[in-house]
């Protein structure tokens, strides 16, 4: 499936999205982890594309959206960017799917605006995250190469310092490296994310804290989480408490997978089209 590449005006930048078609279903809009891009969401789409209208996002500063302010690289300007652009689409109500950083976007805005969110999966994220896992992505995010040979260097990076691609296929994983680069000028490849993101990694996250656990608890929808066995984000603590304030909660574990599940694993795959009723 070939998405159209499109681009919508939010709060001065032009943001760039993937649209798998079928306008006519109701709207499902997946947001990518703090490295990653709208195309980490073109296996998943799909699946989906048969009920739903799937739109995926380059947050600001990633893929080919547009870079901001170093200072807007927060989740409360997502937040809005994300309410702007389902303004400009006509999405008076959505359901939302989002990995990692994708998932705190997805549970502030589904807190500030519950009337808006009809379903909400959450890919190996909670209001919680473990530190453990925090300063791993840290230490491989913010000391990242600026430049790669070729796009084989790539992919040896990201199995060099991310774990988990190494259980992926090994076309997926290439696929996955190509949409995140471009290139130089000079015969080399650089990342396409704005390099502000990296410098602080902590940039994805607000210097004023974000009640991420009130956020959560004022949700509406029903929820579904997708957890990696061998996640180091998501806790077993964090995830009794997400059972405990949200009784309805779903939970989908991806075994032998860590930080974070792809998405395409078969427990991953038929729990979120059985709960998105595909």
């Amino acid at each position: 499936m070939n998405p159209n590449s499109r681009f919508v005006a939010a709060n001065g930048l032009n943001l760039h999205l993937l649209d798998f078609g079928n306008e006519a279903g109701p709207g499902v809009l997946c947001i990518h982890g703090l490295t990653g891009n709208a195309h980490h969401f073109d296996a998943l789409a799909p699946h989906l594309s048969g009920r739903y209208h799937v739109i995926s996002l380059d947050v600001r500063g990633r893929g080919d959206s547009q870079w901001g302010s170093p200072f807007d690289y927060t989740l409360p300007v997502y937040v809005k960017d994300l309410a702007a652009i389902l303004d400009r689409l006509g999405l008076a109500r959505v359901s939302l799917i989002g990995t990692s950083m994708g998932g705190l976007i997805s549970m502030l805005f589904a807190g500030e605006k519950p009337e808006r969110v009809e379903r909400i999966v959450l890919n190996d994220i909670g209001p919680e995250i473990d530190p453990r896992g925090l300063a791993r992505i840290a230490a491989y995010v913010g000391n990242a190469p600026a430049k790669f040979a070729g796009l084989e260097a790539v992919v040896k990076y990201y199995l060099e310092t991310y774990p988990p691609c190494r259980q992926w296929p090994r076309d997926l994983l290439a696929q996955w490296a190509a949409t995140a680069v471009k290139p130089t000028g000079d015969g080399n490849l650089t990342w396409k994310m704005d390099p502000a993101v990296r410098r602080p990694v902590a940039g994805a996250i607000p210097a004023q804290p974000v009640d991420l656990w009130g956020s959560y608890g004022r949700i509406r929808a029903p929820l579904l989480v997708v957890r990696g066995a061998e996640t180091d984000i998501l806790s077993e603590s964090a995830l009794r408490r997400m059972r405990r304030e949200q009784p309805g909660l779903e939970v989908a574990e991806v075994p032998g997978v860590g930080h974070a599940p792809t998405l395409l694993e078969p427990q991953a795959l038929s729990a979120i089209k059985r709960f998105l009723g595909c």
